[in-house]
């Protein structure tokens, strides 16, 4: 569940360009035939995507006249090829989405139009014998950074308002395979969303210690992952991206209501998973896809413009973008 984030946008807008140039369109099809889109994931399967399998096992989007392709990412993020026209939908992050539209003249054409987690599950963790209990028990420690403004700026932010201090925070490069070998290595501490690793250190019996970091500054509760199309695509093709939302959306209430079903198509579309891992990571995210929200996928503005003034006041965001860059219109 590796995230993109706002630095890696760089090489998005350079390689934008390109990418335009030769884009393919989506073909009309013909009489009898379903309508091709693509959805780009942001990272090899999990059950952040279970959704999206269940929707495609079960015919959902069939049913709706749609062939959907599911595709991986490139390196650079699945905001490459979504906002160069070569995609219709992705998966992506409130986090990455703010730098990409709140550039001025060269923002990529790319919207939110459901939140695949109501909240965010991802914080810090660390194994019990780090003594990481609360935010300012970072001073003195490591912690693995993927190095980017937002990173930093986030555990700044929490280690302070906690009393502790920053500059006693060592940022260490992550280049670890995985959370575990980071923990066993050379770092104190790590960014993780909880369905994953945090199940993971369930499954394998680690005690840890965990920073939500939703709980701990309510403007860090944004939306991560996201679920995000192609602005120019969606506007000219209202109907399919109504009938996309729509399957997708009985594909993640259907994993809602039977986690250990859509635990099996996603490993039977994904056999190189931990059957274990994934069986307890969908019980896990079961009550969180939809959670108080009043449908799967709703975006609070409210939250949604609170964490984005949050970017703005600490220089990570261009200019105020407020609740700009969603959409709860496609939802059913």
């Amino acid at each position: 569940m590796k995230k993109t984030t706002a630095a890696a946008l760089i090489g998005v807008l350079l390689t934008l360009a390109v990418l335009t140039g030769c884009e393919k369109k989506t073909a009309s099809p013909a009489k009898g035939e379903n309508t091709l889109v693509r959805i780009v994931l942001d990272w090899t399967p999990n059950t952040n995507h279970t959704g999206i399998y269940v929707a495609k096992d079960k015919l959902w989007f069939a049913e709706e006249g749609l062939d959907v392709e599911i595709l991986m990412p490139p390196e650079d993020g699945a905001l490459v090829l979504l906002g160069a026209g070569r995609a219709e939908f992705a998966v992506d992050f409130q986090e990455s989405l703010g730098p990409a539209i709140a550039r001025d003249g060269d923002a990529l054409p790319v919207t939110a139009v459901a939140a695949v987690i109501s909240h965010n599950t991802s914080g810090l963790m660390s194994l019990k014998k780090a003594g990481i209990r609360r935010p300012a028990d970072l001073a003195g420690k490591r912690f693995a950074s993927w190095e980017t403004p937002m990173v930093t700026a986030v555990i700044k932010d929490i280690v302070e308002a906690d009393g502790g201090d920053f500059s006693r925070v060592t940022m260490v490069p992550n280049m670890a395979a995985d959370a575990f070998s980071a923990l066993e290595t050379d770092v104190d501490s790590i960014w993780i969303y909880y369905a994953w690793d945090g199940v993971a250190a369930e499954v394998l019996g680690k005690a840890i210690d965990y920073i939500d970091l939703g709980k701990v500054n309510p403007a860090l509760d944004f939306y991560t992952p996201v679920i995000v199309t192609n602005t120019a695509w969606a506007a000219s093709h209202p109907a399919g991206a109504k009938k996309f939302m729509k399957a997708l959306s009985r594909g993640y209430e259907f994993a809602v209501e039977n986690p250990d079903e859509a635990a099996e198509i996603l490993l039977a579309n994904a056999p190189e998973l931990d059957r274990e891992l994934v069986l307890r990571s969908q019980r896990y995210l079961a009550p969180r896809y939809r959670d108080d929200a009043p449908r799967w996928g709703e975006i609070d503005a409210r939250r949604w413009g609170s964490f984005y003034r949050w970017m703005f006041e600490r220089g990570l965001l261009e200019k105020d973008i407020g609740e700009g860059g969603f959409s709860n219109e496609y939802l059913p």
